[in-house]
């Protein structure tokens, strides 16, 4: 269990930041633009589920925002061998990507196909939701960016892709029993 007994270590400073086997890296290196990324999603999902009414999706987003802290030690860790979880590196798993997958399909059930683009909007938890899928997917950007440069896990970035599917999904189905979606209207202000 992590234990911090002082916030500021000063160790940052000058620029640079700890990875989780020890070395330092530029607070700008690109593996440090998608941890913070993820960050940031982290906290969007944990604002969209304050406004979650419904128990079992608030349990999804909180198991969600659990699994964010450990793909940002993943993307900390650097990348050795098939990146499989140890012991001593926190990794994502292949399990972890098939349940987001398998909760994906469960959503998506009753749900009406789309027939028209999806605007980023809609009550409470719909529009929260679509913010914290459009930061999932920045995160996304900023890791595929990183893994241009450093080995990182397969199974964090297929992760992160699905999440902001998975975010996507539960912002329909809340918005369908909120007056459904709120459709783009190709031209309509012409």
């Amino acid at each position: 269990m992590v234990r911090l007994n002082r916030i500021y270590t000063r160790t940052g400073d000058a620029g640079t930041t700890g990875l989780v086997d020890g070395s330092r890296v530029s607070k700008a290196d690109p593996r440090m633009a998608a941890i913070g990324d993820v960050d940031e999603a982290n906290s969007a999902i944990g604002v969209a589920l304050q406004h979650v009414a419904d128990e079992s999706h608030a349990a999804l987003l909180g198991r969600i925002q659990n699994e964010l802290f450990d793909l940002g030690a993943d993307l900390a860790t650097p990348g050795k061998g098939d990146f499989a979880p140890t012991e001593m590196e926190l990794r994502i798993a292949q399990s972890q990507v098939d349940r987001l997958e398998r909760e994906i399909d469960m959503l998506n059930e009753g749900l009406a196909p789309l027939r028209s683009f999806i605007l980023p909007a809609g009550p409470g938890a719909v529009a929260h939701l679509h913010l914290a899928r459009a930061v999932v997917r920045r995160a996304e950007r900023s890791a595929v960016a990183a893994a241009r440069e450093v080995a990182l896990n397969p199974r964090a970035l297929a992760y992160i892709n699905r999440l902001s599917d998975h975010l996507f999904v539960l912002a329909r189905l809340i918005a369908s029993h909120n007056g459904g979606d709120v459709l783009w209207q190709p031209g309509a202000t012409r």
